[in-house]
This record gives C-alpha cells, structure tokens and sequence, in this order.
C-alpha cells in the first residue's frame, strides 16, 4: 500500500467533486467556513473550473491517491503579481479524512511545491480557516507562513 500525487485527469473529476461537496458541507459550522464558500474567486461550477485546470499551462489539478484510489484533491495556480513576480495559489488542498494519516496531503504539497517551481514562482500559498490548527500546522509543516491576516467583524 502506497500513496502518491500525480496531476489529475478528466475521469478523476467525479471522486474529485464528492470530495469536494464533503467538504463543503462541513464549512458553514466552521468560523469563516460560510463566508469561505461565498467567496467570489471560487464560485461556479465547480467542474468547469477543474476541468479547466487539467488543461491549463497556469493551473494544475493534483490528486492524492492511496493503492491507485483518489483521496485528495489540490488546484494550484500561478497568481502574477507583475512580470517578474508570481506565486503557487492553493485554492483547494482537501483530503479526506480517512486518508489525512497515510501521508496523502504530503505526497499532493509535495507535487504542487514542485509544480509550482517549474513555473517559475517564487513561493507558494494557501488559506486556513481560524481555529483550524490541523491545517495551520500542516502548511507550517511545509514552511508556509503567515503573511496576511483578514480580520472581520460581522455585523447583526
């Protein structure tokens, strides 16, 4: 038994969406989990999106797999800043959570840190929701730090 990560391919897209809507679901208990799922950025089909990403020389799907089975998901894209800086965007890093012990998160960080270097970038980034210390220090774990904080204050 073994897991790896490899760029993901149009018959992924099925387990690749369930994995998604999971997790989804989980998100409006979570703070920050509702306003996450009405950001503008990752709205639309979701499909469509990843669909395009198999496709695209900006962006790539990677799956994380155990015994050939699909467990993950990660879409990373080059995001420019101007014509000599540009970074790693992870819009989506889910696995689920029957693979979160068998290295399947670090077999997909692994592939989109190298992914992300050979399109010439200069660092590579994510989001996590406060409070969710698994995936705090899952990405410190890779050397991602902090470097900008949104704060808010919701209004009744």
């Amino acid at each position: 038994m073994t897991e790896s990560a490899r760029l993901g391919m149009p018959e992924d897209l099925p387990i690749v969406l369930d994995i998604v809507e999971r997790h989804a679901a989980t998100l409006p208990d979570k703070r920050g989990g509702a306003m996450l799922l009405a950001d503008d950025e990752l709205q639309g089909p979701i499909n469509a999106r990843f669909a395009r990403s198999i496709g695209d020389d900006d962006a790539a799907l990677i799956v994380g797999v155990f015994d050939e089975v699909v467990f993950g998901v990660a879409e990373v894209r080059v995001v420019r800043f101007d014509e000599q800086r540009a970074v790693a965007r992870l819009d989506y890093f889910l696995v689920d959570p029957e693979a979160r012990e068998v290295a399947v998160g670090e077999s997909m960080m692994n592939a989109a840190v190298e992914w992300a270097q050979s399109h010439g970038c200069s660092g590579i980034e994510s989001r996590a929701l406060p409070g969710d210390r698994e995936t705090k220090n899952f990405f410190e774990s890779f050397g991602l730090k902090a470097r900008l904080l949104t704060v808010h204050r919701a209004f009744d």
